[in-house]
This record gives C-alpha cells, sequence and structure tokens, in this order.
C-alpha cells in the first residue's frame, strides 16, 4: 500500500482512556464500527469516551471490496438482549450523542429495521437526554422498513451514498446510487422533522465534478449534512487508493457545500461518517425541529 501523506498521520492513543472504553464493550459483548472496521480515529474518538456502535454484526451480507468488515452469507440470529446492553454502554459512558450503525443483513426481511428501534426505545428509556443519530443500509428499498425505523423518531438519519455514480459497479457493486437518494428523500417525506446525513469517501479514482455532483442531489433531496472523508485501503485485498486528496481540495468542498445549502459540511481528510457526530447538538440549537413520531 502507498505511504500516507503527513495529513493522514494521527497521533498515537492515550492506551489508558482507550483500554478503558474497550472495558465497557467487551463487559458488555458489544461491536463498534470504530474496531471492525479499522476506523483511523479509532484512538480521538475513544479517548473522549464516544463509540459508534455496530449492531445485527459483526459479519455482513455484503462483500463491499472497499470495507473491511468481514464478509457472512450465513449471518448469526438477532440477539433479544443487544439492545439492552448498548443502551447500558451508553449510560455507562454518559454519551451526549450516540450513532447507531449495523452491517447489511438482506437476510431479515426487514433488514434488522426492529433491531434499530429496540435500540433506540432501550437507549431513550437509559439515557432520556442523549440524542441518537442512526446510520442505516439501504434495506434493499423497503420503504416499510424504513418507517418503522422511523416511528422511533431518532434525531437524525444517516445514510452513506459512499462514493460517485461512476464508481458505483466498482465500489458498491451490491449498492444502488439512485435507491440510496429515494432513501434520504422518503425519510424527509416520512418525518420532515429528522435531520438527513450521508457521506462519501474520496480518493478512488473520482473527479472534483463529480463529488460536486453527488453534493447538489443529496440537497435535491433536501439532505441538512454531509461529511467528505479520504478512503484508506485496509489492505491489499482492499480496493487501492487512487489518490491522496489535498486538505485544500476538503475545504473547497465544505466552502461549496454550504454555498449550496447544506446545514453542516465536515470535510477533512480523516472525516468518517460518524466524526464528531456530536456537533449535530449545536446544529439542532441553531436550527431546531420539534421531533414528532411518523403517523
Amino acid at each position: 500500500m502507498t505511504v500516507k501523506p503527513e495529513w493522514l498521520r494521527v497521533k498515537a492513543p492515550q492506551i489508558q482512556r482507550v483500554g478503558s472504553v474497550k472495558d465497557i464493550l467487551r463487559d458488555l459483548s458489544l461491536n463498534t464500527v470504530c474496531e471492525e472496521a479499522s476506523c483511523p480515529n479509532i484512538g480521538e474518538c475513544f479517548n473522549a469516551g464516544t463509540a459508534t456502535f455496530l449492531i445485527m454484526g459483526p459479519a455482513c451480507t455484503r462483500a463491499c471490496p472497499y470495507c473491511d468488515i468481514d464478509f457472512d452469507k450465513t449471518p448469526r440470529g438477532l440477539d433479544s438482549t443487544e439492545p439492552l446492553r448498548l443502551a447500558q454502554a451508553v449510560e455507562r459512558l454518559k454519551l451526549n450523542h450516540v450513532v447507531i450503525t449495523s452491517v447489511n443483513r438482506d437476510d431479515l426481511p426487514d433488514g434488522g429495521a426492529s433491531q434499530f428501534v429496540a435500540c433506540i426505545e432501550e437507549t431513550r428509556r437509559l439515557s432520556p437526554h442523549t440524542t441518537i443519530e442512526v446510520l442505516i443500509p439501504d434495506l434493499c428499498g423497503n420503504w416499510d422498513a424504513l418507517a418503522t425505523i422511523l416511528s422511533a423518531s431518532p434525531e437524525v438519519l444517516n445514510h452513506n451514498t459512499e462514493t460517485v455514480p461512476r464508481l458505483y459497479r466498482k465500489v458498491r457493486p451490491q449498492g444502488d446510487y439512485g435507491r440510496s437518494l429515494e432513501l434520504l428523500a422518503k425519510t424527509r417525506q416520512l418525518n420532515p422533522q429528522v435531520y438527513t446525513k450521508s457521506g462519501i469517501m474520496v480518493g478512488l479514482g473520482e473527479t472534483d465534478e463529480q463529488v460536486k455532483e453527488v453534493m447538489r442531489d443529496l440537497r435535491a433531496v433536501d439532505c441538512d449534512i454531509i461529511t467528505i472523508g479520504q478512503y484508506l485501503q485496509p489492505s491489499g485485498n482492499h480496493l487501492p487508493v487512487k489518490e491522496f486528496v489535498t486538505p485544500e481540495k476538503f475545504d473547497s468542498w465544505r466552502v461549496y457545500g454550504e454555498s449550496i445549502g447544506f446545514l453542516q459540511v465536515v470535510s477533512t481528510p480523516l472525516t468518517r461518517s460518524s466524526y464528531h457526530a456530536e456537533e449535530v447538538r449545536n446544529l439542532m440549537k441553531l436550527y431546531p425541529r420539534d421531533m414528532v413520531a411518523v403517523k
């Protein structure tokens, strides 16, 4: 793999704080995307006492060539104790904002929507002041399943478009760009009060104009927040990095995104979809919306 430029090098984490978060996760038998997907920000986030919880895993029913999460055509059944254990971790970590994501579970009729709802409800029961963000898969276009998740009224509904349309067949072969945009559009229709969010990786061969095209497409479905970060190759078996994009280019995308109406643009080389996700609480103060359940 190509040597990373200076701007992608991160400081070594403080082992004591990282260890204490890991101890809680191990004690409650929970998975995090921080660990499973080899996130470069794991040290910073764990040191801050935060984590993005990965439910219904750790194995995924899709084998996207950029992702470091394990592939399994026959993943395990759902664990009915997982929502409570997750909520207990949120309580013990004293999180102000929690991100709950999942592997793709194409084997389940509802794509795991009911498990998302159970996790939201248990978290609200134990930590009523914690804001909740769900980072969901495309649910194979099952909009009834989407409505189920939204019925629990998470504050933020995040679904990543991941890359530009031209690269979908190579990067996200089991995904569909139009379906991802439709999911975000349906979210706005089903629950106008929820904040919608999406993210893309760069450095896979896309052009500047193609990135801006995705940004415009997301604004066309009234997406509020976008994250843009550098793709990093997890291993020699994954897609190679085509380009290390400069911090200046990321900043130009931030400026462009703000100019076309995004409420928040998080665009840096080390940005990931849940990186500094807690900052959405400030956004909610600036642009408040009364949360209501889907009727």
